[in-house]
């Protein structure tokens, strides 16, 4: 079995999933817009993605920027989780998500180990581990 998160975007997946390669040294794969599927979207919506995933050691995970007639709500049906192998690793990738967002666990150590939560500028919840 494997689970794995797909992200929806309102038009800014691109820039969104730059961002994430560059943070978690990532390659964008599998890049399709919507460019010649037979989906009705306006013209102006035709470069953006219908699919790409992000994948790189320890990432993987699929995205999209939902067509213009399906609702997206920012809320927190979802949070991706990140286990990272020391405090300092997660304090430096804690402080990059949060940055332009909004914190709701600072990143500190608590009674299984370090832990922060957060919302990232693109309303995508975060929460960073360290387990030591």
């Amino acid at each position: 079995m494997k689970v794995q998160a797909y992200l929806s975007f309102n038009g800014n997946c691109q820039e969104a999933l730059h961002y994430y390669s560059d943070l978690f040294n990532a390659k964008v794969i599998n890049r399709q817009t919507y460019e010649d599927k037979k989906i009705d979207v306006p013209s102006s919506y035709r470069g953006k993605l219908q699919h790409a995933e992000l994948k790189g050691e320890g990432i993987h995970f699929m995205a999209y920027d939902v067509s213009p007639d399906t609702p997206l709500n920012n809320g927190n049906q979802i949070n991706m989780s990140v286990d990272v192998s020391s405090k300092n690793e997660g304090k430096e990738l804690f402080e990059k998500l949060a940055h332009g967002g909004q914190v709701y666990h600072e990143y500190r150590e608590r009674d299984w180990g370090y832990f922060g939560r957060c919302t990232d500028k693109y309303g995508i919840g975060w929460m960073v581990n360290y387990n030591n």
